[in-house]
C-alpha cells in the first residue's frame, strides 16, 4: 500500500467511522463491519482495488491507524491485525478491558474461539493470518477474518448480537471463493450429532477413537464404489451472495447504471435551499460532489444497497488504476469536506452532516427517472481528466501511467475542454473548484 493513499484512506476511515456513530449510533459500526458487502464497498470508496483480497488488510488496517487518536472518545477499539499483529489482540485487548471497564479474560477467550473455529471447527482449507477484533465500550463486538489458500482468500465475520452459539452457524457471513478440497463445515446446524459423536469420542480415550477409526477404513474399502449422494440442502440457500468477476478492470455490467445515474443526478442538480450547508463550503465543485454521494451512502445506506460494490470505486479511483487512477486533488476535497461536517456536528453544528444524509436520500428518489451517459462513458472521461485531477497509481502519475492490468491503456494526458460538463448538466463546466 503507497503512503499517499495509506494515510488518505486511513482518514477517510475514520471521518466514515466518527459520521456513523454520531448519526447511528456505535452498534451500526460493528453491524455494518460485519455486513461483507458494505465491508467490500467502504474498501472500494477508499480507493483500494475494488475487489482484491488485500481490500481487508488495507480496511483494517485503516481503521485502525484512523481511529487510534479518537478511539477512547468514541468507546469503539479495533484490536489485532495481519500476522504478527493478530498474535497481540490478548494484550491490545486487556489494554481497553481496562479502559472500558470490560472482562479482559471473557474477551480474550472470544478472541481465541472465533480463531479456532475458523481454522479447525470449519475445514475449508483456507489458513487464517488476519484476526481483527473491533469492541465496543459496552462489550459488544465484530470480528473479521481472513484466511489464504494459494493466492485465493475467503473472509469471515463475526457480530457478537447475532451469535448465539460459537458452535453452530456462529458466522454473520462468509465471503470468498468456493474451496477447491471438500469442505468440513462443523458449525453447520446439521452437524449436532457430529459434533457430540467428536466428543464422545476424545472422552473415551485414544484407543476407543483408533478402533473406530479402523472399523470406517475397512466399511469404506468394501462401499467405495457405492458412495451415497450427500445432501445438497441446507441453512445457506436462501442467503444473499456477491458475486465478483475473476477480471481486475471495471466494466459496465459490474455497476448498476441506475444507481449510478441517481448519484450523479443528486449531485448535479442539488437545490442550494436543501443543500446549502454542504454547497455553501468553500471550493466544494461538481466532481467532490459526486464523491461525497457515493461517501454518504456508504454512512447511510441499507444493506441491499452495497451489492455493486464497483459504483463505489467510480468515487476515488483505484491504486491499480482501475476503473481509473486516484484523483487526489478530488480525495483531499473529500476528506477536507467530511472532517469540517464531523468537526462542526461534534459542536452540535450538524447541518453538513445532515446535508449529506439528504444527498444520499436524493441519488436513491432520483434513481427511478434519471439517466446519462453509461458507465464506460464515465470511467473514459475520468481517466482523460485525471492529469487535471491529480490522477495516480502505484505505476506513477496520471499521464506517465501504462497501461494497468485488464485495461486499455489510458490517453495521454491532455488539457480538458472547456466545453466538458457533467452528465446531466451539458452547460456546466466540469472542472470549478473540483
Amino acid at each position: 500500500m503507497p503512503p499517499w493513499l495509506a494515510t488518505r484512506m486511513a482518514t477517510l476511515g475514520r471521518v466514515v467511522v466518527e459520521a456513523l456513530v454520531l448519526h447511528h449510533g456505535r452498534d451500526e459500526v460493528l453491524r455494518r463491519l460485519a455486513h461483507p458487502f458494505w465491508f467490500q464497498s467502504l474498501g472500494a470508496v477508499m480507493g483500494m482495488d475494488w475487489h482484491s483480497s488485500g481490500i481487508t488488510t488495507s480496511v483494517v488496517g485503516a481503521l485502525k491507524r484512523g481511529l487510534a487518536p479518537v478511539a477512547d472518545e468514541l468507546g469503539l477499539w479495533i484490536c489485532g491485525g495481519r500476522g504478527r499483529h493478530s498474535r497481540r489482540t490478548p494484550d491490545e485487548l486487556a489494554v481497553v478491558a481496562d479502559k472500558a471497564g470490560l472482562d479482559a479474560a471473557a474477551l480474550a477467550r472470544t478472541s481465541r474461539l472465533v480463531a479456532k473455529v475458523d481454522n479447525a471447527a470449519v475445514q475449508d482449507g483456507f489458513q487464517i493470518y488476519l484476526h481483527a477484533f473491533v469492541v465496543a465500550a459496552d462489550g459488544r463486538w465484530t470480528v473479521v477474518q481472513q484466511g489464504m489458500q494459494g493466492a485465493t482468500a475467503r473472509r469471515y465475520h463475526w457480530l457478537s448480537e447475532q451469535v448465539r452459539s460459537f458452535v453452530e452457524d456462529p458466522h454473520s457471513a462468509i465471503e470468498g471463493a468456493p474451496a477447491d478440497r471438500p469442505l468440513v463445515n462443523l458449525t453447520d446446524a446439521r452437524a449436532g450429532d457430529a459434533r457430540t459423536l467428536i466428543t464422545g469420542l476424545v472422552q473415551h480415550g485414544p484407543d476407543r477413537l483408533a478402533t473406530l477409526v479402523q472399523r470406517a477404513q475397512r466399511e469404506r474399502a468394501r462401499q467405495r464404489d457405492a458412495d451415497a449422494p450427500s445432501d445438497s440442502t441446507g441453512s445457506d440457500d436462501d442467503a444473499p451472495h456477491l458475486i465478483l468477476p475473476r477480471h481486475h478492470d471495471v466494466r459496465p455490467k459490474d455497476v448498476d447504471p441506475r444507481r449510478l445515474h441517481g448519484t450523479l443526478a443528486a449531485a448535479c442538480a442539488a437545490p442550494a435551499e436543501d443543500f446549502e450547508g454542504l454547497l455553501l463550503t468553500p471550493g466544494l465543485g461538481p466532481r467532490t460532489l459526486e464523491s461525497l454521494a457515493l461517501v454518504a451512502e456508504v454512512i447511510h445506506g441499507t444493506p441491499t444497497r452495497f451489492t455493486d460494490p464497483a459504483r463505489f470505486a467510480l468515487a476515488h479511483g483505484g491504486k491499480d488504476g482501475h476503473p481509473f487512477p486516484v484523483p487526489l486533488k478530488v480525495y483531499d476535497e473529500t476528506l477536507r469536506v467530511m472532517r469540517a461536517a464531523v468537526q462542526r456536528a461534534r459542536l452540535g453544528q450538524t447541518e453538513t452532516l445532515d446535508a449529506l444524509r439528504r444527498l444520499d436520500r436524493e441519488a436513491r428518489r432520483l434513481e427511478a427517472v434519471a439517466t446519462g451517459q453509461g458507465v464506460a462513458a464515465y470511467i473514459e472521461r475520468e481517466r482523460r481528466l485525471s492529469p487535471h485531477y491529480g490522477g495516480r497509481t502505484v505505476f506513477g502519475r496520471a499521464g506517465e501511467t501504462p497501461a494497468p492490468r485488464g485495461g486499455r491503456r489510458a490517453p495521454r494526458a491532455r488539457p480538458p475542454a472547456r466545453t466538458d460538463a457533467t452528465p446531466s448538466s451539458p452547460q456546466q463546466p466540469a472542472l470549478p473548484g473540483f
